[in-house]
């Protein structure tokens, strides 16, 4: 069964008459199309039983079609108002509308309200779990993507280890990173790359900037990578040059949770057991104030997706589920480190898809 006859399946069980997804994720994991459209409206309408449709700006109406959706496309232009196509072409494939499921936490007020007045008898319901649901558990294909975004984050990071020298500035080595990935045929990175040195390393989402790297610091690389529409992220924590005991303590510590964890997951075992393997440590180390979040989260089309590791999330861990597995720990003016692993879940365990060294590598 497809992407877009389980969502049919689900609207038949839900009683819902149209489902309109408009994030660019969702419209992508159901149509293969992926547009970022900026303000103007792009969707894909499903139905119970009838032909689902795409709606997109004319200029993308052939990129849609190449993108393999095998139902009708509509395009409009900058001057035509979109919500006249949708109000039609819903009309067209059902009569009475009584629910609709659109993603609530991403439909803003505006379209809310244009919804609402084509469709004035509906109600609205969440079309968010069922998404979240089936997006989980990646498929072969899916995952072989991710293996390959996966492996150019690790080569990324190899790449941001042999630029480290004395002077250099966190953007130096930054701009390295994304120029020998765009050599590498890598159009866009998962977010924004972090590149970030010495105390710097304390904020878990810093911003790099002019900071220059100094022998005796510790340097953090959080980064990922898109492939085909599917993201990467890894961290990791390199020293550079000879490091004071604290810091090895600080980066010993995160690695025996992150090992932890790791030996931890499996399938049937609660997220949360997952998140407090690691946590455990970090706190009996005297460290626990300084690891803020969770341990990890869903990765794939949207680099931050369900499931979510954190220690009161009792969802069971199953077969095709990828996420990140990255405890940390941050002391302000000290230090950061954090390790960060994508993995998925197999048959009996865990395969970790990101391979690059996590033992502490000193750079000369």
């Amino acid at each position: 069964m497809d992407r877009v006859q389980k969502i049919s399946q689900w609207m038949k069980e839900a009683d819902v008459q149209v489902s309109f997804l408009t994030s660019t994720e969702n419209v992508f994991y159901l149509s293969n199309f992926y547009s970022d459209p900026h303000e103007r409206l792009l969707g894909v309408a499903v139905f119970q039983e009838e032909e689902p449709f795409l709606i997109c700006p004319a200029m993308e109406k052939e990129d849609a079609r190449k993108s393999g959706w095998p139902y009708e496309i509509i395009g409009y232009s900058d001057i035509e108002n979109p919500w006249e196509f949708v109000q039609n072409a819903v009309s067209k494939r059902v009569g009475k509308i009584s629910r609709i499921a659109v993603e609530k936490e991403h439909l803003n007020v505006e379209r809310y309200e244009e919804l609402s007045h084509l469709f004035p008898s509906a109600s609205f319901v969440s079309a968010e779990e069922k998404l979240r649901q089936l997006r989980m558990i990646k498929d072969e294909k899916e995952l072989s993507i991710i293996r390959e975004a996966c492996a150019l984050a690790d080569y990324a990071i190899e790449v941001g280890c042999s630029e480290i020298k004395e002077g250099k500035t966190e953007l130096d080595v930054l701009a390295a990173i994304e120029y020998a990935l765009k050599k590498k045929g890598v159009a866009a990175m998962s977010f924004s790359t972090m590149v970030l040195t010495g105390a710097n390393g304390a904020s878990p989402h810093g911003n790099p900037g002019l900071t220059k790297i100094q022998k005796g610091d510790l340097v953090l690389f959080d980064l990922g990578v898109v492939v085909d529409g599917y993201c990467s992220d890894i961290t990791r924590t390199v020293a550079y040059g000879d490091i004071n005991d604290k810091q090895k303590e600080i980066y010993d510590t995160v690695l025996r949770a992150q090992l932890a964890a790791v030996s931890a997951a499996k399938p049937g075992m609660p997220c949360s057991e997952v998140d407090l393997s690691a946590r455990n440590i970090i706190t009996e180390a005297g460290f626990g104030e300084y690891f803020p979040h969770r341990l990890g989260h869903g990765l794939g089309i949207s680099v931050h997706e369900y499931p979510s590791l954190t220690e009161t999330n009792g969802l069971l861990l199953e077969k095709g589920m990828v996420f990140t597995i990255e405890p940390g720990i941050y002391v302000p003016e000290v230090a950061g480190v954090r390790i960060e692993d994508d993995v998925v879940v197999t048959d009996s365990g865990l395969e970790v898809l990101t391979k690059f060294p996590k033992e502490l590598q000193i750079i000369k």
